[in-house]
Protein backbone atom coordinates (compact mmCIF):
# COMPACT_ATOMS: atom_id res chain seq x y z
CA UNK A 1 0.00 0.00 0.00
CA UNK A 2 1.55 3.01 -0.90
CA UNK A 3 0.83 6.13 1.40
CA UNK A 4 0.18 9.68 -0.13
CA UNK A 5 2.38 12.00 1.35
CA UNK A 6 0.74 15.75 1.91
CA UNK A 7 1.93 17.58 -1.45
CA UNK A 8 2.74 14.52 -3.51
CA UNK A 9 1.22 14.00 -6.89
CA UNK A 10 1.03 9.96 -7.32
CA UNK A 11 -1.09 10.16 -10.67
CA UNK A 12 -1.79 14.12 -11.66
CA UNK A 13 -0.72 17.30 -11.87
CA UNK A 14 -2.30 20.11 -12.03
CA UNK A 15 -0.62 22.54 -15.01
CA UNK A 16 -2.69 25.42 -15.17
CA UNK A 17 -5.99 26.83 -16.78
CA UNK A 18 -7.18 27.33 -20.28
CA UNK A 19 -9.23 31.07 -19.41
CA UNK A 20 -11.78 31.74 -21.39
CA UNK A 21 -12.56 27.86 -21.93
CA UNK A 22 -13.45 26.88 -18.12
CA UNK A 23 -10.38 23.57 -19.03
CA UNK A 24 -8.00 22.47 -16.20
CA UNK A 25 -4.67 21.39 -17.94
CA UNK A 26 -3.68 18.35 -16.04
CA UNK A 27 -0.63 15.88 -16.49
CA UNK A 28 -1.12 12.11 -16.25
CA UNK A 29 2.25 11.93 -13.97
CA UNK A 30 3.02 7.91 -14.95
CA UNK A 31 2.97 9.33 -18.92
CA UNK A 32 3.77 12.64 -19.00
CA UNK A 33 0.49 12.88 -21.30
CA UNK A 34 -1.57 16.18 -20.72
CA UNK A 35 -5.68 16.69 -20.53
CA UNK A 36 -7.81 19.11 -20.33
CA UNK A 37 -10.90 18.32 -18.66
CA UNK A 38 -14.13 21.03 -17.98
CA UNK A 39 -13.57 22.49 -14.47
CA UNK A 40 -16.97 21.56 -13.26
CA UNK A 41 -16.48 17.61 -14.22
CA UNK A 42 -13.14 17.83 -12.15
CA UNK A 43 -14.53 18.90 -8.78
CA UNK A 44 -16.68 15.74 -9.20
CA UNK A 45 -14.01 13.16 -10.55
CA UNK A 46 -11.27 11.18 -8.88
CA UNK A 47 -8.40 12.92 -10.38
CA UNK A 48 -8.57 15.80 -7.42
CA UNK A 49 -8.64 13.63 -4.91
CA UNK A 50 -4.82 12.93 -6.35
CA UNK A 51 -4.11 17.06 -5.86
CA UNK A 52 -1.97 18.60 -3.32
CA UNK A 53 -3.92 21.15 -0.97
CA UNK A 54 -3.15 23.90 -3.24
CA UNK A 55 -3.96 22.45 -6.50
CA UNK A 56 -7.22 21.79 -4.80
CA UNK A 57 -7.61 25.14 -3.53
CA UNK A 58 -6.42 26.94 -7.42
CA UNK A 59 -9.18 24.71 -9.12
CA UNK A 60 -11.92 25.85 -6.66
CA UNK A 61 -10.68 29.03 -6.86
CA UNK A 62 -10.88 28.94 -10.92
CA UNK A 63 -14.08 27.32 -10.98
CA UNK A 64 -16.00 29.91 -9.16
CA UNK A 65 -14.56 32.93 -10.60
CA UNK A 66 -14.51 31.86 -13.97
CA UNK A 67 -17.30 34.63 -14.72
CA UNK A 68 -15.85 37.13 -13.64
CA UNK A 69 -17.49 37.25 -10.21
CA UNK A 70 -15.45 37.09 -7.66
CA UNK A 71 -16.11 34.51 -4.70
CA UNK A 72 -14.03 33.32 -1.63
CA UNK A 73 -15.43 29.65 -1.13
CA UNK A 74 -13.22 29.54 1.97
CA UNK A 75 -13.66 31.80 5.08
CA UNK A 76 -10.21 30.92 6.14
CA UNK A 77 -9.14 32.39 2.85
CA UNK A 78 -10.67 36.12 3.79
CA UNK A 79 -7.65 38.01 4.74
CA UNK A 80 -8.28 41.06 7.11
CA UNK A 81 -8.40 43.76 4.52
CA UNK A 82 -11.75 41.67 2.96
CA UNK A 83 -13.28 41.52 6.60
CA UNK A 84 -12.71 45.20 7.12
CA UNK A 85 -14.14 46.01 4.15
CA UNK A 86 -17.52 43.47 5.37
CA UNK A 87 -17.25 45.92 8.70
CA UNK A 88 -17.04 48.82 7.11
CA UNK A 89 -19.70 48.13 4.19
CA UNK A 90 -22.02 47.04 7.29
CA UNK A 91 -21.54 50.50 9.22
CA UNK A 92 -22.44 52.01 6.42
CA UNK A 93 -25.53 50.10 6.48
CA UNK A 94 -26.45 50.77 9.70
CA UNK A 95 -25.92 54.73 9.43
CA UNK A 96 -28.76 54.49 6.48
CA UNK A 97 -31.15 52.53 8.27
CA UNK A 98 -30.42 54.72 11.03
CA UNK A 99 -30.98 58.20 8.90
CA UNK A 100 -33.82 56.65 7.19
CA UNK A 101 -35.77 55.82 10.38
CA UNK A 102 -34.91 59.37 12.26
CA UNK A 103 -35.52 61.60 9.03
CA UNK A 104 -38.57 60.26 8.37
CA UNK A 105 -40.57 61.95 11.15
CA UNK A 106 -40.03 64.74 9.21
CA UNK A 107 -42.04 65.15 5.68
CA UNK A 108 -40.72 67.48 3.47
CA UNK A 109 -43.36 68.79 -0.19
CA UNK A 110 -41.18 69.41 -3.13
CA UNK A 111 -43.46 71.86 -4.27
CA UNK A 112 -41.79 72.42 -8.17
CA UNK A 113 -43.23 68.61 -7.99
CA UNK A 114 -46.05 68.32 -6.33
CA UNK A 115 -45.23 65.53 -4.10
CA UNK A 116 -44.45 64.65 -0.09
CA UNK A 117 -41.68 62.29 0.17
CA UNK A 118 -39.16 61.53 3.39
CA UNK A 119 -35.74 62.46 3.31
CA UNK A 120 -34.86 58.59 3.82
CA UNK A 121 -36.23 57.84 0.66
CA UNK A 122 -33.64 58.96 -1.38
CA UNK A 123 -30.24 57.72 1.00
CA UNK A 124 -32.47 54.56 1.74
CA UNK A 125 -32.27 53.72 -1.43
CA UNK A 126 -28.22 53.11 -1.68
CA UNK A 127 -28.76 49.99 0.97
CA UNK A 128 -30.29 47.82 -1.84
CA UNK A 129 -26.58 49.09 -3.31
CA UNK A 130 -24.72 47.73 -0.27
CA UNK A 131 -26.90 44.39 0.22
CA UNK A 132 -26.13 43.55 -3.48
CA UNK A 133 -22.26 43.97 -3.07
CA UNK A 134 -21.96 42.34 0.75
CA UNK A 135 -24.51 39.31 -1.56
CA UNK A 136 -22.06 39.58 -4.77
CA UNK A 137 -19.29 38.95 -2.57
CA UNK A 138 -19.71 37.59 0.75
CA UNK A 139 -22.47 35.33 0.22
CA UNK A 140 -26.01 34.80 1.07
CA UNK A 141 -25.39 33.85 4.42
CA UNK A 142 -23.21 36.56 5.44
CA UNK A 143 -25.73 39.61 3.52
CA UNK A 144 -28.02 38.43 6.01
CA UNK A 145 -26.34 38.29 9.15
CA UNK A 146 -25.67 41.89 8.22
CA UNK A 147 -28.83 42.85 7.96
CA UNK A 148 -29.52 41.06 10.94
CA UNK A 149 -27.01 43.10 12.65
CA UNK A 150 -28.28 46.20 11.69
CA UNK A 151 -31.34 45.44 12.58
CA UNK A 152 -30.92 44.71 16.14
CA UNK A 153 -28.50 48.12 16.19
CA UNK A 154 -31.00 50.30 15.05
CA UNK A 155 -33.74 48.30 17.01
CA UNK A 156 -31.33 49.08 20.48
CA UNK A 157 -30.44 52.33 19.54
CA UNK A 158 -33.80 53.93 19.07
CA UNK A 159 -35.56 51.75 21.99
CA UNK A 160 -32.43 53.23 24.56
CA UNK A 161 -33.75 56.75 23.14
CA UNK A 162 -37.54 55.67 23.82
CA UNK A 163 -36.49 54.50 26.75
CA UNK A 164 -34.91 58.02 28.14
CA UNK A 165 -38.56 60.08 27.43
CA UNK A 166 -39.99 58.46 30.40
CA UNK A 167 -37.23 59.27 32.32
CA UNK A 168 -38.30 62.49 34.72
CA UNK A 169 -37.09 65.75 32.83
CA UNK A 170 -35.67 69.20 34.35
CA UNK A 171 -38.60 71.41 34.87
CA UNK A 172 -39.12 73.97 32.70
CA UNK A 173 -36.69 72.70 30.12
CA UNK A 174 -38.36 73.42 26.34
CA UNK A 175 -36.76 70.46 24.53
CA UNK A 176 -38.26 68.18 26.93
CA UNK A 177 -41.86 67.81 25.25
CA UNK A 178 -40.41 68.09 21.59
CA UNK A 179 -38.10 65.34 22.62
CA UNK A 180 -40.43 63.19 23.62
CA UNK A 181 -43.01 63.58 20.68
CA UNK A 182 -39.92 63.10 18.20
CA UNK A 183 -39.17 59.84 19.59
CA UNK A 184 -42.00 58.50 20.13
CA UNK A 185 -42.96 59.28 16.66
CA UNK A 186 -39.80 58.02 16.09
CA UNK A 187 -40.07 54.77 17.57
CA UNK A 188 -43.48 53.67 15.63
CA UNK A 189 -41.76 55.27 12.40
CA UNK A 190 -39.00 53.03 14.07
CA UNK A 191 -41.12 49.29 13.03
CA UNK A 192 -42.25 50.20 10.35
CA UNK A 193 -38.85 51.00 8.85
CA UNK A 194 -37.69 47.66 10.35
CA UNK A 195 -39.85 45.50 9.15
CA UNK A 196 -39.84 46.55 5.51
CA UNK A 197 -35.94 47.01 5.88
CA UNK A 198 -35.78 43.13 6.83
CA UNK A 199 -38.54 41.65 4.81
CA UNK A 200 -37.68 43.37 1.76
CA UNK A 201 -33.57 42.94 2.13
CA UNK A 202 -34.26 39.23 2.82
CA UNK A 203 -36.56 39.11 -0.56
CA UNK A 204 -33.12 41.29 -2.42
CA UNK A 205 -30.35 38.58 -0.97
CA UNK A 206 -32.57 35.55 -1.91
CA UNK A 207 -33.70 37.28 -5.54
CA UNK A 208 -29.65 37.97 -6.40
CA UNK A 209 -29.09 34.33 -5.56
CA UNK A 210 -31.57 32.28 -7.26
CA UNK A 211 -30.57 34.76 -10.13
CA UNK A 212 -26.91 34.26 -9.75
CA UNK A 213 -27.33 30.64 -9.50
CA UNK A 214 -30.02 30.64 -12.75
CA UNK A 215 -27.44 32.47 -14.82
CA UNK A 216 -24.26 31.07 -13.78
CA UNK A 217 -22.55 34.68 -12.33
CA UNK A 218 -23.04 35.97 -15.70
CA UNK A 219 -25.15 39.44 -16.20
CA UNK A 220 -24.80 41.20 -12.97
CA UNK A 221 -27.10 43.64 -14.16
CA UNK A 222 -30.42 41.59 -14.74
CA UNK A 223 -29.82 40.09 -10.84
CA UNK A 224 -29.14 43.65 -9.55
CA UNK A 225 -32.07 45.27 -11.30
CA UNK A 226 -34.53 42.69 -10.56
CA UNK A 227 -33.87 42.29 -7.43
CA UNK A 228 -33.77 45.85 -6.05
CA UNK A 229 -36.87 46.16 -8.21
CA UNK A 230 -38.74 43.75 -6.69
CA UNK A 231 -37.24 44.50 -3.02
CA UNK A 232 -38.11 48.57 -3.61
CA UNK A 233 -41.93 47.91 -4.27
CA UNK A 234 -42.07 45.83 -1.14
CA UNK A 235 -40.46 47.81 1.09
CA UNK A 236 -42.25 51.05 0.28
CA UNK A 237 -45.81 49.37 0.41
CA UNK A 238 -44.86 47.96 3.82
CA UNK A 239 -42.98 51.33 5.19
CA UNK A 240 -45.68 53.27 4.03
CA UNK A 241 -48.35 51.58 5.28
CA UNK A 242 -47.14 50.51 8.74
CA UNK A 243 -45.98 54.10 9.17
CA UNK A 244 -48.60 56.50 8.16
CA UNK A 245 -51.76 54.90 7.49
CA UNK A 246 -54.45 56.14 9.92
CA UNK A 247 -52.07 59.49 9.78
CA UNK A 248 -52.27 61.03 6.43
CA UNK A 249 -55.43 61.05 4.38
CA UNK A 250 -55.71 57.85 2.03
CA UNK A 251 -54.40 59.86 -1.36
CA UNK A 252 -51.67 61.78 0.01
CA UNK A 253 -50.70 58.20 1.29
CA UNK A 254 -50.36 56.68 -2.11
CA UNK A 255 -48.83 59.20 -3.94
CA UNK A 256 -46.56 59.29 -1.46
CA UNK A 257 -46.47 55.74 -1.46
CA UNK A 258 -45.98 55.75 -5.81
CA UNK A 259 -42.96 58.70 -5.28
CA UNK A 260 -41.29 56.31 -3.15
CA UNK A 261 -41.96 53.75 -5.38
CA UNK A 262 -40.48 55.51 -8.34
CA UNK A 263 -37.38 57.08 -6.67
CA UNK A 264 -36.01 53.45 -5.25
CA UNK A 265 -36.60 51.62 -8.71
CA UNK A 266 -35.08 54.74 -10.62
CA UNK A 267 -32.22 53.68 -7.81
CA UNK A 268 -32.31 50.40 -9.09
CA UNK A 269 -31.51 51.22 -12.28
CA UNK A 270 -28.51 53.56 -11.13
CA UNK A 271 -27.57 50.89 -8.72
CA UNK A 272 -26.04 49.16 -11.71
CA UNK A 273 -23.56 50.85 -12.74
CA UNK A 274 -21.56 51.15 -9.40
CA UNK A 275 -22.28 47.58 -8.63
CA UNK A 276 -20.29 46.42 -11.90
CA UNK A 277 -17.50 49.47 -10.35
CA UNK A 278 -17.49 47.34 -7.21
CA UNK A 279 -17.02 44.53 -8.94
CA UNK A 280 -13.78 45.42 -10.63
CA UNK A 281 -12.12 47.05 -7.46
CA UNK A 282 -13.19 43.84 -5.41
CA UNK A 283 -11.55 41.47 -7.95
CA UNK A 284 -8.58 43.61 -7.75
CA UNK A 285 -7.49 44.84 -4.32
CA UNK A 286 -9.70 42.27 -2.06
CA UNK A 287 -10.19 39.02 -3.43
CA UNK A 288 -6.89 38.45 -5.03
CA UNK A 289 -5.45 35.06 -6.14
CA UNK A 290 -2.92 34.95 -3.55
CA UNK A 291 -6.11 35.13 -1.01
Amino acid sequence: MVCKCAGANLKYKLLGFESGKGLGVIMIVSTGKIMRVKLVELLRSEVIDDFSPAEVKAVHKKFFSRQEATTIYDLRDRNEQSWMIYLALTLILFALLMFSSIAATKLIVLQWMGIVVTPGTFLYSLTFLVIDILNEFYGLRLARRAILFVFLGNALVISMLNGIAYLPGLPGWELDSPYNKVVSHVFSVLIASLVAFVVSEYVNTYLLSKIKALTRSRFLFLRVFFSSFVAAIIDSLLFCFLAFYGVMETSALVNMLIVQIFIKVTFACVNVLPAYGARALFKRYVFTEGD
